[in-house]
């Protein structure tokens, strides 16, 4: 008797609750219209925004990956004499191709500054430059690049090693060899350091700095063991070692 009581009074009042909501809903319908007219419009605004943001990421990786195409395009002079022609383009010079990737490459960072696609042009805009003979614009990108802080992204790190092999390929050893030093000896390098410490190596056995060359050599070998660079940099160190006592 009791359930039965409780189960009656429990109906009466969702029945009376949702007469009261009818009740409230009728003597209010202007504001539950424009509420609901309001549900709508934000609804479609952020399925427009979602669906604006989506499509936009879309065109700049599209973008990038056209530069990145001109960027990795063959030269006439670099394919085998016998080689079939390759289906997409190819540049007459290296200097042209550089060129004008560097040029698309802007052109997706001037687009989209905001995105990591942008940061990634800009760095690959550095390397295009750096490939023409481009040393001051290629160094300004690739520091831009480098002084990002924050984010997933690996463009910082690569650009401060694009960095070091830039002042190499100009002839400042030195400058190289203390900037791969730094990344070697960087903890929070992202980046594998037996590659930064290899680099190091052989940058400073190039300055015929041979004893520091020697000691770089075997901390690769003794530190990355299992490193792809460890057998030549353990042959490296043996030889700097045997040429210094002969």
């Amino acid at each position: 008797m009791k359930k039965e009581l409780k189960r009656q009074i429990k109906q009466d009042e969702l029945i009376t609750g949702v007469e009261h909501a009818a009740s409230w809903v009728k003597s209010h319908e202007s504001q539950v219209r424009v509420g609901a007219i309001l549900l709508v419009v934000l609804g479609a605004a952020a399925f427009g925004g979602y669906t604006f943001t989506k499509n936009r990421a879309r065109a700049a990786e599209d973008a990038f990956a056209a530069a990145l195409e001109t960027f990795e395009a063959p030269v006439v002079s670099e394919l085998p004499p016998d080689a079939p022609k390759p289906s997409g383009r190819v540049f007459a010079t290296a200097e042209e191709k550089y060129r004008k990737a560097a040029a698309a490459f802007d052109g997706v960072e001037r687009a989209y500054p905001s995105l990591a696609v942008g940061q990634r042009a800009r760095y690959y805009g550095g390397l295009a430059r750096a490939e023409f003979g481009d040393k001051e614009g290629a160094e300004k990108a690739l520091k831009d690049v480098a002084a990002i802080k924050g984010g997933n992204g690996l463009e910082p790190a690569l650009a401060r090693l694009a960095l070091a092999g830039l002042q190499r390929r100009s002839g400042a050893l030195d400058k190289a060899a203390d900037a791969y030093k730094q990344l070697a000896d960087d903890t929070s390098f992202p980046l594998p350091r037996d590659h930064a410490l290899m680099d190091l190596a052989s940058t400073l056995e190039q300055a015929r700095r041979l004893e520091e060359a020697r000691a770089a050599y075997r901390r690769l070998a003794d530190e990355y063991p299992e490193s792809v660079y460890a057998a030549d940099a353990r042959r490296r160190a043996d030889f700097l070692t045997t040429a210094k006592e002969s």
